[in-house]
């Protein structure tokens, strides 16, 4: 199967009840693990570039890497839809150098312009997408947090708006619409003693509105604690670190949202691995040696949330 864009993912999973996983990408490893575990799990997938690891990793070796994983697909027999996603475009021309470059799918941000200049961005993008295959996320609401090195105070953050997403979904054109209701980017979503939370009035709310329109989950890793305690019990200080429960994240993926974002589980996989690894074999130096456990613990992560969180393992 060729790379494809995510419209008829969502509309399977709206009406399946679960989620696809939208992984973000920065290297090799990283990329083989999900995709692996993709395959072995038969569960679409939504493999995502920020602008920072288009930066890292340049655009030609992210896209050659990703188009290995689909030749690896077809090798293994598993028909393996794989749609390619930039996550958090924050211009017109970002969006539009990577659906030049052969990206599926985009995401405009414009949440933190007015809700009159998001629309007009946004529906630029939308605009320019459509004529050529591609399909277009855009943003109401602001996730505090870290993402790509912008830091959103909690001050800046803000709820989405229902009374907002109809004429915004009407006037832009989008495709999908990731909402804030709670949920943050980086590992540390909660302060200490603070109980998550996720708006799921809002999420009902929104979906009322919007009846079969796919919503997207932002800053939705759950912090798993046995890499944060791996990563804690080898040199590293993450004590406070603390994400969204799974049990709540599969609630949501059984209602409208058809889209959750992974990404710091990710980066604690890997890390935990490393750093642990480094502490047991201090006399080792050949990066294949550190790198294969740590592709092995993102690609078990991987599977345990298209299982047991996002529910599309078969859906393939």
């Amino acid at each position: 199967m060729a790379l494809v864009n995510s419209k008829e993912m969502f509309k399977k999973a709206y009406e399946g009840g679960y989620a696809i996983g939208a992984f973000n990408v920065n290297n090799m490893e990283i990329i083989q693990g999900i995709t692996e575990a993709a395959i072995e799990e038969k569960a679409p997938l939504i493999l995502q570039v920020s602008s920072g690891a288009r930066k890292y990793a340049k655009h030609v070796y992210l896209m050659k890497l990703i188009e290995a994983a689909l030749e690896d697909a077809n090798a293994s027999g598993v028909d393996l839809p794989i749609c390619v996603h930039l996550d958090h475009g924050d211009t017109f021309e970002l969006c539009k150098s990577c659906i030049d470059g052969g990206f599926t799918s985009v995401m405009i941000d414009g949440s933190h312009h007015s809700f009159e200049d998001n629309i007009k961005l946004t529906k630029q993008v939308v605009e320019y997408a459509h004529d050529r295959g591609v399909v277009v996320e855009g943003e109401l609401g602001r996730l505090a947090g870290i993402e790509d090195a912008v830091n959103v105070s909690d001050e800046d953050a803000s709820y989405t708006n229902p009374d907002q997403v109809q004429e915004f979904v009407e006037k832009t054109g989008v495709d999908s619409l990731a909402i804030a209701i709670g949920t943050s980017h980086g590992a540390y979503k909660f302060k200490p003693g603070q109980k998550p939370q996720l708006r799921f009035d809002i999420l009902d709310e929104v979906s009322r509105r919007l009846p079969g329109f796919p919503i997207v989950l932002h800053g939705a890793s759950s912090v798993i604690p046995e890499f944060v305690q791996m990563i804690n019990s080898n040199g590293g200080k993450m004590p406070d670190a603390i994400g969204i429960p799974e049990d709540m994240l599969r609630e949501a993926a059984r209602n409208a949202v058809c889209k959750i974002n992974i990404d710091s589980d990710l980066r604690l996989a890997m890390t935990g691995s490393i750093r642990q690894y480094f502490c047991e074999h201090p006399d080792h130096f050949d990066p294949r040696q550190y790198l294969k456990p740590a592709r092995a613990n993102i690609k078990e992560l991987v599977r345990h949330k298209l299982i047991n969180v996002l529910g599309c393992n078969g859906k393939a």
